[in-house]
């Protein structure tokens, strides 16, 4: 089985690498499946999940809240603004940004607060994606 190397890197810190069959992430314009042998391609991503496939089969979830997706002939590039691997996401935290990101919206404060609280619901909401699909796959 051929693989491709991963990286998943923050402006903090490199999140993962490693060896992948497989990784999806949402592009501008849709879902993008990377796989071993992918045409080189530079795209920015979405707020959203990045899934990994590793060689041994695993699915790793991360939720990112943007970033560039950049693909080698041997490597496949995630540089996230921020990203954060499933299992160490606080849902309380994450939980209460969303509400805050939501009151900001409903009471529609000025430009710069509204465009702020929307960012920021899409990292959020990106997050509980990630934690829903961490424990359906630990229930399996």
């Amino acid at each position: 089985m051929s693989t491709i190397r991963c990286d998943i890197v923050s402006a903090e810190q490199q999140i993962f690498h490693g060896e992948a069959t497989l990784v999806v992430a949402t592009g501008e314009l849709g879902e993008l499946g990377i796989a071993p042998m992918h045409a080189p391609l530079i795209t920015r991503l979405k707020p959203g999940k990045v899934v990994v496939t590793t060689a041994a089969g695993e699915q790793l979830d991360f939720a990112i809240s943007g970033g560039i997706l950049e693909v080698q002939p041997q490597v496949v590039t995630v540089l996230a603004d921020t990203a954060i691997r499933a299992q160490d996401i606080d849902e309380a935290s994450v939980r209460q940004a969303k509400e805050q990101a939501e009151r900001v919206l409903a009471g529609r404060g000025d430009a710069m607060e509204v465009a702020e609280a929307e960012a920021k619901l899409a990292e959020v909401t990106a997050q509980l994606q990630a934690l829903e699909r961490l424990r359906k796959n630990v229930k399996h």
